[in-house]
């Protein structure tokens, strides 16, 4: 599903979270050598979190739709909106994560002129984008997401929210042009699936333009959005899996896909907006980018491995330059000069103080790179070290 692809897709979420100042109390020498020091968490775990979940949501949703066949992709949209509406109402009574929406004033006026206008497009973005695992690799389908913050400023633009910038554009372009060249050398290029997320991708920009157009007075952070959203869009998608996909659907289809695993799935997309919620406000904004980036590598090396998915190096091409792009336009070059300049002498230090550790991260890298290039360059290879991983998974009998 892509509540990862649209609540991280490719970066495109308004945040603000709250600083919490807590008061200095007056306490003893003695209180404070008694009080043992308070333990945190390292930002690590929270990136390791989001990155674990997002890309298994995306990995999950594609396993259900296409290796085991469950071919519904609006009745899993359905219920995985479902589900969130089940948990952000029993998290709301029973935790502090939603805490957030006691200070907004959301009246009935503005849920029927923000909330439903902005839950419809994000109804839509989900069910074709999950329709679009039907067709496509999860290898392109990544490639294509790269094109979101480009779609975003077209129609800011469109709307005439932010006046025209040649600059930006020219920015955007080397996006455009990286995604162009990946998609001319795709082997499994399926038009209706390309047009699925083509569409998806309009319907999550337009939402996130929506967003900042009608709730720019709200800050409202993952979770609390889904609790807002998730509602609307269980009734929008069941009334459209009760019209185009309920009638066709049996008790053995989802027997055969196993109550156990909707279950699961579920459960993963949800906890992608949990790990969101505790990720922001634990890293800078150029952590958030790079760790994008790496995620969306990360499938295109697991789709590789699990579906032995052929990906040509104008594909390689194509998509090192549209991250390329993606990266300078987030950051811009200043910033990105200097972030450079601190990554290499972090390296070097890392390199002087332990360099067993720096020797044994280059092999490590290598062995990755080669494995990817191999498998995806090589798709009579890709295949078969596939098998094994499919076969662990379940679906190589049922694999389309």
């Amino acid at each position: 599903m892509r509540v990862s692809d649209d609540l991280e897709k490719d970066g495109g979420v308004e945040h603000d979270v709250a600083m919490r100042l807590e008061p200095i109390l007056p306490v003893s020498n003695a209180t404070e050598k008694d009080q043992p020091p308070k333990a945190s968490i390292h930002s690590a775990v929270y990136v390791t979190a989001w990155i674990a979940a997002s890309s298994g949501t995306i990995l999950y949703n594609k396993w259900l739709l296409d290796t085991l066949g469950f071919r519904f992709p609006i009745v899993l949209t359905t219920w995985h909106m479902f589900f969130a509406t089940c948990m952000t109402q029993l998290l709301s009574r029973t935790t502090t994560l939603l805490d957030g929406r006691k200070n907004m004033n959301m009246t009935m006026e503005t849920y029927v002129r923000a909330i439903l206008p902005i839950g419809f497009f994000f109804s839509l973005s989900l069910i074709f984008g999950n329709k679009a695992y039907l067709y496509l690799s999860v290898a392109f389908i990544q490639m294509l997401k790269a094109t979101n913050p480009v779609v975003v400023l077209l129609i800011t633009w469109g709307l005439k929210l932010k006046p025209f910038d040649m600059k930006t554009l020219l920015n955007v372009s080397l996006i455009v042009i990286g995604v162009i060249i990946a998609s001319f050398g795709e082997i499994k290029f399926v038009l209706a699936g390309f047009l699925c997320q083509v569409a998806a991708t309009a319907f999550e920009a337009t939402r996130l333009v929506l967003i900042e157009r009608l709730l720019s007075a709200f800050k409202m952070d993952a979770m609390v959005s889904l609790y807002y959203y998730a509602p609307i869009c269980t009734v929008m998608n069941l009334v459209a899996s009760l019209l185009f996909e309920v009638p066709d659907i049996s008790m053995q289809d989802i027997h055969n896909v196993g109550i156990a695993n909707l279950f699961a799935n579920a459960l993963v997309a949800f906890l992608l907006n949990v790990s969101l919620v505790l990720l922001i406000g634990k890293t800078s904004s150029l952590v958030l980018t790079l760790c994008g980036v790496l995620k969306d590598i990360l499938l295109v090396a697991a789709s590789i491995m699990i579906w032995g998915t052929p990906v040509t190096s104008t594909q390689f091409l194509g998509y090192s330059v549209a991250l390329s792009g993606l990266v300078y336009y987030k950051l811009g070059g200043d910033q990105l000069k200097q972030q450079i300049a601190g990554v290499r002498r972090t390296w070097t230090e890392f390199g002087v103080k332990k360099p067993a550790v720096r020797h044994a991260c280059v092999i490590g890298l290598v062995v990755f790179l080669m494995v990817v290039l191999v498998g995806g360059l090589v798709p009579s290879f890709a295949g078969k070290s596939a098998g094994w991983l499919r076969e662990l998974l379940g679906g190589s009998k049922l694999a389309s």
